[in-house]
């Protein structure tokens, strides 16, 4: 299926991993996330992400979403810009509010 086209092999979601967007910073090293389940959650970045990766508003990022409380997630990976428009162009992420 390579084209050409410039697609990159992506980060796909393990089992337990959903693609989401953030919506909203909450301080803390909390974001709100919209996943892509349909749920909104209140995800977690972890300590190896915080001064290395910047998570802004409106990011595609996969959250890992807590077995004992499911409105809850961590931050397992960030997207570039690029890389989640492709993601959206292939529709594994829709915009929908």
């Amino acid at each position: 299926m390579s084209d050409g086209g410039g697609r990159r092999d992506l980060r796909m979601p393990d089992d337990d991993e959903v693609f989401a967007v953030v919506t909203e910073m909450l301080g803390a090293n909390r974001v709100e996330v919209r996943c892509m389940d349909g749920k909104t959650r209140t995800a977690r970045i972890p300590g190896r992400m915080q001064k290395r990766i910047w998570i802004r508003e409106d990011d595609v990022v996969l959250v890992e979403p807590w077995d004992w409380q499911d409105e809850k997630a961590d931050v397992a990976w960030r997207y570039e810009k690029s890389e989640a428009d492709q993601l959206r162009e292939e529709g594994h992420i829709v915009d929908s509010a």
